[in-house]
Parts: C-alpha cells; structure tokens; sequence
C-alpha cells in the first residue's frame, strides 16, 4: 500500500484480513502523514500517537490470531465534540480542559469494531459556523486550496479524509456540519437520522437539532463507517430501528421520483444561489435523470421553519457553556448566542420542540409524490480563510447564511441527507444533497452509489497528491 495518502476503509481492512500489512504499519504511516501535515492542513486538535501505536500492536495480535471485525486494524479520526478515554474535549474552545475516563458511544462502538482512532479533529468553538478557525488551534485549511476553509463545523474531519491522511471520520451535524464539509471537500458526508449514532455521554444533542454521521471519499466507505458506529445507549432520546448501510450500497435504487429544490428556505436574512452552484447541481440533476430516473422541480413547503431552529439552536449553545470553566475565553459572539438561548429555553423552546411533528407533516407531504429530494449542500462554494473569523454576530450570520442556506432544515426534521460531490467551481469543490423522509439512509446511499459509479469522483484528488491529468477541471 502506498504511503502518501490513506487508501479506502474497506481496502484497509481487506489489506489487513489477508495479511498485505499490518495495523501498525498503517497506523504509523497514519501519523507519519498527519504529522507532515500539521503546518498546512492543520486538521487535529490531539493526535494519540503512542496510544494508537499500542492499539494497533494489540490489533496485530488479534489479526494473526483469526480474528475479524469489521475494522479490525484501520485508523480513523472523530471530530473532537466526542469522547475519546484518555482525551480531553475542548470542542474548538480555548483554555483547559480535562481528560475524560469514558468513551462516548460513537467512539466505544467504532473500538468495538476493531478501529483505531488516531486522533480528535479540530471543529471550530461549539461547532456553530460553517468555517474551522479560531485562537484555540488556528485555521484547518482545505486540501484542494489552502486559502479556502474546508467548512465546519466538521471541518477538521473532512480536510483529513480530502487530504489522505485518514480513511474515514466522525463528524456531527447540527445545521450542515458535516454536509457543508463535506461539499467544500469533494466527500461522501452521511448526516444519519437522529440518534443513528449515538450522541451519549448526552441524551441527545443541541436540542436533537445535531447528530453524529461520517466522512469518506466513497459511498461504500461511508457507510461502512456508519454501520460500524451506529447504535444506542440505553440513556439516548432518539433511538430508530437498526439499517444495514453497506448493503444498501449494492442494491439498485430501481427507478426514483426526484424533486429537484433550487430555492432556499426562508431566511430573514438574504440568500442567493450562485449561478456556478446551479449549473453544478442542474448537472447532478441531468445525470440522474440519464440514469432512468424521474427529475422534475419541486420546492418543501418548509413555511417559517426558520423559527423553530433558533431556540433550539441556542438553547443547545447555552447547555454547552454552562458546563465551561473559563467561559472569559469563549468568543463574544459564543456568549451573545448563550445568553439568547437562556431567553428562549423556556416557552419558545417548548413552542419550537412542539412544531416538529407539524412540520414532520407538511414538509413530507412531499414525499408522497417523490422518494428524494435533490438540493444544493451550499449556495456558493467555500470562502475564504479569514473571511468570516473577525466578524460580529449579525455579520456572521449574514455570512452563514449566503454561503449556506439549504442544508439546516433536515437539521429541526431529524431526518437523513447525504452530500455527493457535484464538481468544482473555480477548482473548488462544491456538492449536492440527497434528502428523504425518515430512516430513508438505505435508499439514499443506494442511490448515491449509483451516482457514484457512473461519476467516479473519487478518483480525484486535491491537486498536490494528483498528477495533472488527474486534477480537476475548472
């Protein structure tokens, strides 16, 4: 196996059941990357090299012993927003924080697959902006253009997986965290239904607004890592009936009803779609429709959905930084969103939990005539580095919501979504959501795959792991 980049999840793992190489050697040259790439990329928050390297021995062990999991061997990276024992979990805040005796159920359930996790990556503070800046740890760049964020909130996570340092990772998303990196990266992002993977040590997670799912460079491999993180705690809120991920990946959609949305949904601030992005996601659209299935436009009756993400939203931001000692150190625009979120955690709160099902009604009326729903991931593609880190709150927010304004809806509904990669505008990736009613994963990912294996995108690479030929087109 080549040792410049990370090859696929599940080439890791058949490489390590036949014997090709070792979990050591994969772990080290893991880390070996992660390392060299520190400087640039700047994706890890914590890298848990000797305790990887011991993992991976005891792996070995298991391996020549007969032993099979589904990732016995292969080093993965979460987001650091999830327990890791042994680690502590700044979520992209300054100042310390102690190191945790637990794993959260996402990490116990991949350990219990066989992963090694080799690191937490970095996520800006509370995972509230579509960038991964801050003072904490700096800015994560994005592998294809060093200039430009790879997104956030799970930005640490998609720039590792673009870059081949790693084969998959954990991240979490709250109002397109993974999907919005995902996007801005070229990946596979898996935004699962509520509570498919779990979010204990917490009940749920902002407010049920925020879940966990995973990044990868192929449909397969996401899946694969989403079947081996998913599962309950007994103390989780939300917990659905059990999918099998990767063999959706091998069945044939048939032939889909799609609904094609281009608008986005109300904001009360402005929101355009940039003329690069649809042409790039009318493409997607095209390609479908080439594949025997039925593409017409169609827009959610989303209505004032916008209301009921707010509360829910800063309500989840205050529970965060109660439990912060140095609350001094939070950026002002964290302590403005707490302190909104303590004014709304009473009745409005209650009004915008109470609304769901409503909107569970409304908006998926749609899905009695269409079986996905095609949408932009983001409405341009991603900015610059700094663009957004030295603004106010309002000013934020207007950035926010320009740049991404399609994917939190599915956020309030509790339903599942899927980035795929739609091309590049600029030489900067940008992508397209699959979206569907609840526990619609299995029929997203077939569908994604199809798509996949007629686009191939995950032959492409960030421009300096490519020959030129390889690199992508303008």
């Amino acid at each position: 196996m080549a040792a410049d980049r990370a090859p696929g999840l599940a080439e890791c793992a058949r490489a390590l059941a036949a014997g090709e190489v070792t979990s050591r050697e994969l772990v080290e040259q893991t880390l070996a990357r992660i390392e060299a790439s520190q400087p640039t990329v700047n994706a890890f928050r914590r890298v848990r090299a000797e305790a990887a390297l011991k993992e991976a021995k005891a792996a070995d062990r298991e391996l020549a012993a007969g032993g099979r999991r589904p990732l016995l061997g292969v080093p993965v990276a979460v987001k650091d927003d999830m327990d890791v024992a042994g680690e502590p979990t700044a979520f992209g805040c300054r100042g310390e924080f102690p190191s945790l005796p637990e794993d959260g159920e996402a990490v116990r359930r991949l350990r219990a697959a066989g992963a090694i996790v080799v690191g937490k990556t970095n996520t800006c503070e509370l995972g509230q902006w579509p960038f991964t800046e801050g003072p904490a740890f700096g800015a994560t760049r994005n592998p294809w253009h060093a200039d430009h964020t790879p997104g956030g909130s799970s930005g640490g996570s998609a720039a590792a997986v673009a870059a081949g340092l790693v084969p998959g990772a954990l991240g979490s998303d709250g109002a397109g965290s993974i999907r919005i990196p995902a996007s801005w990266t070229h990946l596979i992002g898996i935004k699962p239904q509520r509570g498919r993977i779990s979010t204990w040590p917490l009940p749920e997670s902002f407010q049920g607004i925020t879940v966990n799912g995973t990044l990868a460079r192929t449909v397969a491999d996401a899946a694969l890592l989403l079947d081996a993180a998913a599962g309950n705690h007994e103390g989780d809120l939300h917990r659905p009936d059990a999918i099998d991920a990767s063999a959706a990946v091998g069945r044939d959609p048939g032939r889909l009803r799609i609904a094609l949305s281009l608008k986005p949904p109300f904001t009360a601030l402005p929101a355009r779609l940039d003329p690069r992005v649809r042409e790039k996601v009318r493409a997607v659209a095209e390609r479908l429709a080439a594949l025997g299935h039925e593409v017409e436009e169609a827009e959610p009756r989303y209505g004032q959905i916008g209301l009921t993400f707010i509360p829910r939203a800063t309500a989840g931001i205050a529970e965060h930084v109660g439990g912060i000692a140095r609350q001094d150190l939070l950026d002002r625009r964290t302590r403005d969103a707490a302190r909104l979120g303590r004014l709304l955690a009473g009745a409005p709160l209650r009004l915008a939990r109470r609304a769901e099902a409503t909107l569970h009604q409304r908006i998926g009326a749609l899905f009695t005539t269409y079986d996905v729903l095609l949408a932009p991931t983001t409405a341009a593609p991603p900015p610059r580095i700094g663009s957004m880190i030295g603004l106010g709150g309002l000013g934020t927010d207007r950035a926010m919501i320009a740049a991404c304004p399609y994917a939190w809806p599915w956020n309030v509904l509790g339903w599942p979504g899927v980035n795929v990669p739609a091309g590049f505008v600029g030489g900067l990736p940008v992508g397209a959501q699959l979206l569907g009613p609840a526990n619609s994963e299995p029929l997203l990912l077939s569908l994604a795959a199809q798509l996949e294996a007629d686009q191939r995108w995950h032959e492409l690479w960030p421009p300096e792991a490519t020959t030129p030929a390889e690199s992508p087109a303008v």
